[in-house]
């Protein structure tokens, strides 16, 4: 099986090391001091579950390094989501299926619009990880899970063949029938710890322990849940209370990759996330005034300073 992964950070170095180190041929696009540290001295997983030298690992700035890929994942920030795309749409064959675990419900859309239906998977990641160091991904907590599926609901062939894969690679997998869903309940609870991870600048333990933030929090998922269902997604009305039990199984040093670009003066996905939410509930009729409020209150910072050196630090998605 090849696999070509797009943006070789937390959650596409996670996963991609997984399936690598089980035997399948992985390709990782990475770029920087990243890229040149896994040429020079492989790709290092630092995990709770085990951790991973790939000594070989393939890289490269180019998809194309790697030949005609039977899977692709798209890990790479939410506004790289189009460039990646057409870097892809260069190199796909017919049977080749691209998969996007990227945090938004919007990307898909585009990814749809430019290869095609059948070209197209849901996919959802649930993990913290994060780049350590140039050429390390650091997996925090034991959560390490992908959800994936075709959108028209079927059992394909090509969805049974990746799953095989991730349960051989020791993946946490799940082939959804419903991966719309998925993707969206993904999204309530990455909406929700974005947003308060990032406003508050504290993780996910003391804005769950605050009854004030704690609340907000709910809001803020009640508000997304209020927006998927008005796009016809079956969500039950309480789902943003079920997401907050969720919330509460989370180690209380979880963060949200968005806190940590903030951290860093990097450009956000606030448009994507939060804002997102507000840009689909007015096409729907839906009011969402706080996911409205962090999107204002975040404005100043969305598309970064890159003053901050970054830091190594536990993130939740890519």
């Amino acid at each position: 099986m090849r696999i070509t992964i797009i943006g070789a950070g937390g959650v596409g170095g996670y996963f991609g090391a997984k399936l690598a180190k089980s035997g399948c041929e992985v390709g990782f696009v990475a770029r920087g001091t990243h890229l040149a540290a896994i040429r020079q001295n492989g790709l290092r997983v630092e995990s709770q579950l085990g951790d991973i030298h790939l000594a070989d690992a393939r890289a490269s700035d180019d998809p194309a390094a790697f030949g005609a890929p039977d899977y692709v994942f798209l890990c790479v920030k939410l506004w790289d989501t189009e460039a990646a795309v057409r870097a892809v749409e260069k190199i796909m064959t017919p049977q080749t299926a691209v998969l996007s675990f990227q945090n938004g419900v919007q990307g898909n859309d585009l990814l749809r619009k430019i290869l095609g239906e059948r070209a197209v998977m849901g996919g959802v990641a649930y993990i913290g990880a994060g780049i350590a160091r140039p050429g390390a991904i650091r997996h925090t907590g034991k959560i390490q899970r992908l959800v994936f599926g075709e959108f028209d609901g079927s059992r394909s062939q090509r969805a049974a063949n990746l799953l095989d894969a991730c349960t051989r690679a020791g993946i946490d997998a799940e082939l959804s029938l419903d991966v719309r869903r998925a993707i969206w309940e993904k999204f309530i609870f990455i909406v929700g710890l974005s947003a308060l991870t990032a406003s508050t600048r504290k993780t996910i333990g003391p804005v769950r322990a605050n009854p004030r933030t704690r609340a907000l929090l709910l809001e803020i998922m009640k508000e997304t849940v209020a927006v998927g269902r008005a796009q016809g997604v079956s969500l039950p009305e309480d789902y943003a209370e079920k997401r907050l039990a969720f919330v509460d199984s989370l180690p209380a040093e979880m963060t949200s990759s968005m806190h940590n670009d903030l951290e860093a003066g990097k450009r956000l996905e606030l448009d994507w996330l939060s804002g997102g939410v507000v840009e689909l509930g007015e096409a729907a009729g839906v009011p969402t005034p706080m996911n409205r409020a962090v999107s204002a209150i975040l404005a100043l910072y969305a598309n970064g300073s890159e003053t901050s050196a970054p830091r190594a630090a536990t993130q939740q998605g890519s």
